[in-house]
């Protein structure tokens, strides 16, 4: 391995991205491209036109270009809920509690324990819990 770069075989992508400083920006990114794909998609199947539905927004053409783009991320909460309410939908957000740091040696220590203790009873015992 050469001087100045990091091996990161072992590490979670998540860890990756906290060691590059860039996780919150990719995950804003990556929702954006979500609701992107979602009003798309509902658009196409009311068949409605982005002519049509910029009208119903009272926004420009070139504005609805931007909401639906899915590289930008600086768009508000306001506009994606008036734009699902105009294609009969609802936006629904939730926070929760984010993911604690799970280290390699965590994850193979949880892994070694949990196929060590299988026995057909503790199997039996899972499949009825659910």
């Amino acid at each position: 391995m050469s001087k100045g770069t990091f091996d990161h075989s072992g590490s979670s992508f998540d860890s990756f991205l906290d060691e590059e400083g860039i996780r919150e920006e990719i995950e804003a990114v990556a929702i954006k491209r979500v609701l992107a794909w979602q009003l798309e998609n509902a658009m196409r199947k009311l068949r409605k036109t982005k002519q049509a539905m910029a009208r119903e927004l009272h926004t420009s053409r070139s504005q609805l270009d931007r909401l639906l783009d899915p590289r930008n991320a600086a768009i508000s909460l306001d506009t994606i809920t008036r734009a699902a309410k105009v294609l009969g939908k609802r936006v629904t957000v939730r926070i929760t509690d984010a993911k604690p740091q799970r280290t390699r040696h965590a994850t193979l220590l949880k892994t070694r324990s949990r196929t060590a203790s299988r026995s057909p009873v503790t199997r039996a015992t899972y499949r009825g819990g659910f």
